[in-house]
């Protein structure tokens, strides 16, 4: 099926590795161009060159707590490539701990960054986007179902679901869509740090494998192929939704 993706332009952040790199190079393996976004400026030049330099990729070293930042990646998107046609809006995880051990400061920090920076970039985005245009907002499955040990993305992944919609609401009649997407398990270095919290992360592994219906944890790939499918004109009338991919592990239907 062809994607409709040839000569489109995305913004991703947080995309210099894991999840966000992941879509970067499906989007670009089906021809469309990519402005990546990260906070190490040595990391995000080095992903652009892995996915082929600046006919299809550049980065912009940005974090997306300065509110200066979507504008930013919205110029370089039309200066580079003369148009945007979308975005994958991602951030790191916030601190583990139980949300009762954690600090009011740590709840700042990580509302500033994972809550305001993706509601900032995401109202941005869309602003600026076209009929046709998509936004993909990468939350987590704490989103419908809290993650012990994760407290800080229990509180605000869920509050991100409700803010996608209402976005999508806003922006539906002008023909924007937003999609959350919701990572369950996957092989990023984000889930090796949490494995190797646990102490013993060969068995933290192996319990977290056994709660997929699938049996294993992702590949970054696996993500990265529907995310793509959310951006693209194929999925057209997607909107306003949250799609896992998370092997079957979430239980509500």
């Amino acid at each position: 099926m062809d994607l409709g993706l040839t000569d489109r332009v995305y913004v991703l952040t947080g995309a210099s590795r894991g999840l966000g790199y992941a879509t970067a190079r499906c989007l670009v393996a089906d021809g469309a161009r990519v402005v990546l976004s990260a906070r190490d400026a040595d990391a995000v030049a080095a992903a652009a060159e892995g996915l082929g330099g600046p006919d299809r990729a550049v980065g912009v070293t940005a974090d997306l707590t300065d509110p200066q930042t979507p504008d930013r990646l919205v110029a370089a998107a039309r200066k580079h490539f003369g148009r945007i046609d979308g975005a994958l809006i991602s951030v790191g995880g916030p601190p583990a701990g139980n949300a009762a051990s954690i600090t009011d400061e740590q709840w700042r920090h990580s509302f500033e960054t994972v809550f305001l920076g993706t509601v900032r970039a995401a109202r941005t985005v869309a602003a600026a986007l076209p009929d046709g245009g998509a936004i993909g907002l990468v939350l987590s499955t704490s989103a419908r179902g809290p993650v012990p040990g994760l407290g800080i993305s229990n509180g605000l992944r869920p509050g991100l679901v409700g803010v996608a919609k209402d976005i999508s609401d806003e922006y539906g009649p002008r023909g924007v869509r937003v999609v959350g997407l919701l990572p369950g398990r996957i092989m990023t270095d984000r889930n090796r740090e949490l494995f190797a919290a646990t102490g013993d992360p060969e068995r933290a592994r192996a319990e977290a494998e056994a709660s997929i219906p699938l049996r294993r944890i992702a590949d970054p790939a696996e993500f990265g192929r529907v995310a793509a499918f959310v951006l693209s004109p194929a999925a057209s009338y997607l909107t306003g939704l949250t799609v896992p991919v998370d092997g079957g592990a979430l239980r509500g239907l």
